[in-house]
């Protein structure tokens, strides 16, 4: 599937009319609900088939963020045949009390994979919080970048951003 057939599945998908409100506590009569389109296996598999190539070629572990990430890391893992980790907040406090689950990152060249990137700033902490553990991270995919400064702070952490759709490639028509 191309990528403005894409934008547009993901936009039908996920583009809701009515009133909401924001994190930021500001009322909206629209709103972009990324997991509209997550939960449609038939659009998650086609977005994640046309990702496959952004994959970078020394990729060793997926490592998807929760809780957006999650669907997408697993779809992608079951195209590319790679392992995938499932990136926590935080470690939990209890059984394995890990940070990452799933595979094993340290030492290993690791991708960040996330649904949607606005400010970055989960990214940025999570990458960190890989670093830590001993993983080799230096990019991070996503299927949208809504370029509301997401790159630059990945930038400012040596971490590069690798997108499959733009918030411009999101639309109806």
């Amino acid at each position: 599937m191309e990528t403005a057939e894409l934008g547009r599945r993901i936009y039908e998908a996920a583009h809701l009319t009515g009133q909401f409100t924001l994190r930021s506590g500001r009322t909206t009569d629209h709103y972009f609900d990324k997991y509209q389109f997550e939960a449609d296996p038939v659009l998650l598999d086609a977005v994640t088939a046309a990702m496959v190539p952004l994959v970078p070629a020394e990729t060793e572990v997926l490592a998807g963020l929760e809780m957006g990430g999650i669907p997408v890391v697993t779809a992608l893992g079951r195209h590319t045949g790679l392992p995938c980790a499932f990136v926590r907040k935080e470690a939990k406090k209890y059984g394995t009390c890990r940070l990452a689950e799933g595979a094993e990152i340290e030492g290993r060249r690791v991708l960040v994979v996330e649904d949607v990137v606005t400010s970055g700033g989960q990214i940025v902490l999570s990458t960190q919080d890989l670093r830590k553990l001993g993983a080799d991270v230096r990019e991070a995919l996503c299927v949208i970048d809504r370029e509301q400064g997401g790159a630059e702070a990945l930038g400012a952490i040596d971490l590069g951003l690798i997108s499959l759709l733009r918030a411009a490639d999101l639309s109806s028509s």
